[in-house]
């Protein structure tokens, strides 16, 4: 357990709450998370009371940091996925990693836990609408932002929980193990015959020439004839 920084004494938890104390100067601080996904699981259980308040008990879920099903480059900055899809009947939830502000990573959060509560079937109408309103979160429902409630809210929370302990990811960057993007264009062989429609690189059109269409067997077509290198 961490020691206190004002004697060095050892710091223990204070029962019921993310906080740590010394015994004996008293001093009181949030035990933070070791890893991303501790802190949006302990942000998510904090709000567990605020949905049961509301009717809306959540179901299981899992919190995570992670790109949504649409790319690393989409627009979309949370997702939740339905507990069909999971084998062990969570819902699963992925924030992204672009994302280190906490106050935006607890809207985010709320916004994607109350697709969990109200049913994705509900969409960003009816139901979710009313909940989103009532936790404090503004703007049109597909891109909700936190209002004066919401922070009122959250702020206790953030406070309790701690430093996100998460920097953005800048993925314009491209450098991963993924490797760079590709950069050629791929040239386009069309079917004469039956209007069949593949696409190639420049490498194999230029070395093993048009490809066989494979419904009317006819040497294809290519859009434009590859360039030749100098």
């Amino acid at each position: 357990m961490k020691a206190c920084p004002e004697c060095g004494e050892k710091m223990t938890r204070v029962e019921g709450s993310n906080r740590l104390e010394c015994w004996k100067c008293l001093h009181n601080e949030p035990a933070l998370a070791k890893n991303r996904e501790e802190w949006l699981n302990k942000m998510a259980k904090a709000m567990e009371p605020k949905f049961e308040s509301l009717e809306y008990p959540l179901p299981p879920y899992r919190v995570s940091c992670g790109f949504p099903s649409t790319g690393k480059k989409s627009s979309r900055i949370g997702e939740c996925w339905v507990r069909e899809c999971s084998k062990d009947a969570h819902h699963e939830i992925f924030i992204h990693p672009q994302v280190d502000d906490p106050l935006k990573a607890a809207a985010i959060l709320a916004h994607e836990l109350i697709h969990a509560a109200v049913g994705l079937d509900q969409k960003h109408g009816g139901a979710f609408r009313a909940v989103a309103l009532a936790v404090g979160l503004e703007g049109p429902m597909r891109a909700t932002t936190p209002g004066d409630v919401f922070i009122h809210y959250v702020t206790p929370i953030l406070e309790d929980v701690g430093a996100y302990p998460h920097g953005s990811l800048d993925t314009h960057r491209g450098i991963s193990t993924k490797g760079p993007a590709q950069t050629g264009r791929l040239i386009k062989a069309e079917c004469a015959v039956c209007g069949y429609i593949i696409r190639t690189t420049k490498k194999w059109a230029e070395s093993a020439g048009p490809p066989i269409c494979p419904c009317s067997h006819q040497p294809m077509v290519f859009e434009t004839k590859p360039p030749k290198e100098g």
